[in-house]
């Protein structure tokens, strides 16, 4: 039995080390740059070892856009639960959201197709469906009149357009000084919560 463990416990270390050394060339490189030569490389293993692990880059990339997005959905459910308003929860989550795109870039540009193709998933995966669960519930809350599935869904997308647009432009261009695009997340925040409890 210990031994089954062991083998279990090293499969599991050599599976984090791959990924991280996906990580690693995708932040030191960018995504196009990640192989699986360069990961066998970096872990000291030949390539095909890799191959047991993961059918190909493409579900490396995967396993890291889930990852991002465990990362974003923790925080998020922390910023929310930080508050007892709906209208500081949401508030707090997209500021939240905000932060994760500059502070793990890298794994923003994977999640959102920033400056390399993003992951496409063929069905609906828990991990990418959280972030996006939790701003729709409460919106619906803040909505609180006769819920229309569709109104809190456009609400949803009005939100992460412009959020994500602005990251966007930030991230390829950053010429805009951190205070301005603060406020103008705030204001446009502010704004369409107000335009929501009408």
């Amino acid at each position: 039995m210990a031994s089954k463990d062991r083998i279990l416990r090293l499969k599991e270390e050599t599976r984090t080390k791959i990924l991280d050394a996906a990580l690693h060339i995708g932040r030191a490189e960018g995504w196009q740059a990640v192989s699986m030569r360069k990961i066998a490389d970096i872990i000291e293993y030949t390539a095909p070892i890799i191959y047991e692990y993961f059918a190909n880059k493409e579900a490396i990339l995967m396993e890291l856009t889930k990852k991002g997005y465990c990362i974003l959905a923790k925080d998020m459910q922390a910023a929310r639960d930080a508050h007892r308003l709906p209208e500081k929860q949401l508030e707090a989550m997209w500021l939240t959201y905000w932060n994760f795109a500059f502070a793990e870039k890298e794994l923003y540009q994977l999640m959102f197709g920033i400056e390399v193709n993003c992951c496409v998933f063929e069905n609906k995966v828990p991990e990418v469906e959280a972030p996006a669960s939790m701003i729709c519930n409460v919106i619906a809350e803040i909505m609180k009149k006769d819920l229309d599935n569709d109104e809190v869904c456009k609400r949803y997308y009005t939100f992460w357009s412009v959020v994500h647009g602005l990251i966007s432009i930030n991230l390829v261009r950053q010429s805009v000084p951190d205070g301005i695009n603060e406020q103008v997340l705030k204001d446009t925040i502010g704004g369409i919560i107000r335009a929501m409890k009408d």
